[in-house]
């Protein structure tokens, strides 16, 4: 393994932090959800956009072929529900339920890589799939008793999108690089939903200059930063820290949401949140 020029861990850790903003600056907006969705992935495409083109993407988008082209647009539109149903969710239940529920994707993936493409479900994968369950159906009781269980059930939407499109962008990210994959799949995730706001009547324009401003910090801090950092990260650090960093947004993002917006999560939700992540660690951790 090469010499990093940067200690990785501290990148992975400021990584992390970076993701952990995403769920409090769609708190601190006033706007509709579909939009924050909408202008979220719109600007993260326009940060993208130079360097794509400076790649050569958009000849590798012209290579693509009509069928290839469909299936992007197709991963798109997976991705647009991911964003909509989760950012949706935050307006419903607490910062700490909505990101554990829409981290649970490792584990809708390991059940439909086995039901539907017939891969092994290994007993310890199937073992971290049982606990995961265990703490959701903890949260999901908790808060049936305040209200938040629609809250829920829409970020668990958002992690079933967020399965399905990585199970569907497997054959057009190997490829494509990063940057060819992900640039023409936020401008179309973004178009659909500014055709969804166009449709349920939503406006789209003007807004306060605040918002576009928390707009451009949610597309750059966690989506452009944090996930640039992440990525750059992972090739110098052992798989079970990759495990383990999996974790650091939910965890992150509590945290952020005592201190800044002072929400504490009900007991029942520490707990199956607790629960549910060592599920998710066991899950991603591998054979």
């Amino acid at each position: 393994m090469e010499r990093p020029p940067v200690n990785p861990y501290l990148i992975l850790t400021a990584s992390i932090v970076a993701v952990s903003t995403a769920s409090i600056l769609i708190r601190l907006s006033t706007s509709p959800p579909m939009i924050i969705a909408a202008y979220r992935l719109l600007f993260a495409t326009l940060m993208l956009t130079p360097l794509y083109i400076v790649e050569g993407g958009h000849r590798s988008l012209m290579a693509l072929g009509p069928r290839r082209l469909l299936t992007l647009i197709a991963v798109g539109l997976i991705l647009a529900v991911h964003f909509a149903s989760w950012i949706t969710s935050l307006s419903y239940t607490t910062v700490a339920s909505s990101v554990i529920f829409v981290h649970m994707d490792p584990i809708i993936v390991a059940l439909l890589s086995h039901l539907l493409l017939g891969e092994r479900l290994s007993v310890k994968r199937f073992i971290g799939v049982l606990i995961a369950f265990l703490g959701a159906i903890i949260i999901g009781w908790g808060d049936l008793g305040i209200g938040n269980l629609y809250g829920d059930l829409l970020s668990l939407l958002g992690a079933f999108a967020l399965a399905l499109y990585l199970v569907a962008g497997r054959s057009l990210r190997r490829s494509l690089s990063l940057l060819e994959y992900v640039t023409p799949l936020y401008a179309t995730s973004a178009a659909l939903l500014i055709l969804g706001c166009l449709i349920m009547n939503i406006r789209l324009y003007p807004y306060p200059v605040r918002e576009y401003l928390l707009f451009l910090l949610i597309a750059f801090i966690p989506m452009i930063l944090g996930h640039t950092l992440f990525n750059w990260a992972l090739r110098y650090v052992e798989a079970p820290v990759v495990s383990v960093s999996l974790l650091g947004e939910p965890i992150g993002a509590s945290l952020l949401a005592l201190i800044i917006l002072g929400e504490l999560p009900p007991a029942t939700t520490i707990l199956g949140g607790a629960i549910t992540l060592l599920g998710i660690y066991i899950t991603s951790s591998g054979e």
